[in-house]
């Protein structure tokens, strides 16, 4: 089974497409900690983010094993994670 995402970090809540993904389309990762393998709940294009778990509102995002942002609604588990539903905490002054 190819892979058709990664994960940068075992801390990591999202995962990086490395092929576009459509509404339905089987989500695959095998590594070192084992397999994941769920169908995707929204489309996700190549390079984009995809919740590996349900995340609520406010709750941090992370990708690399750092905080890159959080969430401004509920994310479920297969969406699509990208501007439209998280804010960014990294590079502003109004945010520590």
């Amino acid at each position: 089974m190819k892979n058709n995402a990664i994960i940068a970090n075992s801390k990591d809540n999202v995962a990086t497409v490395v092929q576009e993904l459509k509404m339905g389309d089987a989500l695959k990762i095998n590594g070192a900690n084992g397999s994941i393998n769920f169908e995707v709940t929204q489309d996700v294009p190549c390079f984009h983010k995809v919740a590996l778990v349900d995340i609520q509102k406010g709750e941090e995002i992370v990708k690399y094993g750092e905080v890159i942002g959080a969430a401004l609604e509920d994310i479920k588990k297969g969406q699509h994670v990208h501007v439209h539903n998280v804010e960014s905490k990294r590079g502003r002054g109004d945010k520590k």
